[in-house]
């Protein structure tokens, strides 16, 4: 099945991919957008453009695993994704992602600008990469 992932954020948001074959997880692409609802249109375009079968969205929790006001905005913004996507939405805890990304990313000597581009794309890899480990190991 192929998953489009997504870390939502205010300003950037980051989109990974996964092959039909649940293999591996790819960026596609970081988009800026401050309007929720015309960023919910353009992640339900690039759904259809990579014929994604589900759209996974990660779901910032705190480390003691409740909920904060980051969480609420991200199950907003998937409100409305559901409104239009015509494919399900779910969520996955993304707990230090954007850590790990920038960890990748200063394994790679990723700096400045380009870094602040791709971050989050890198982030909605990890998202994408740790939920398709957990569906191989609960099949």
């Amino acid at each position: 099945m192929i998953i489009l992932a997504v870390d939502y954020g205010d300003v950037r948001t980051g989109v990974a991919v996964c092959d039909k074959t649940e293999l591996l997880a790819v960026p596609v692409c970081v988009i800026t957008e401050r309007d929720p609802a015309a960023l919910a249109k353009k992640i339900v375009d690039l759904a259809a453009e990579k014929r994604a079968e589900t759209i996974l969205l990660g779901l910032p929790k705190n480390m003691d695993g409740s909920e904060g006001f980051r969480a609420e905005a991200v199950k907003s913004f998937a409100s409305q994704l559901s409104e239009i996507a015509p494919l399900p939405v779910v969520f996955r805890d993304e707990r230090l992602t954007t850590v790990s990304a920038h960890r990748y990313l200063n394994l790679t000597d990723t700096r400045g600008k380009k870094r602040k581009q791709t971050v989050d794309a890198v982030a909605a890899v990890i998202i994408l990469q740790e939920y398709l480990d957990y569906r191989k190991r609960n099949q």
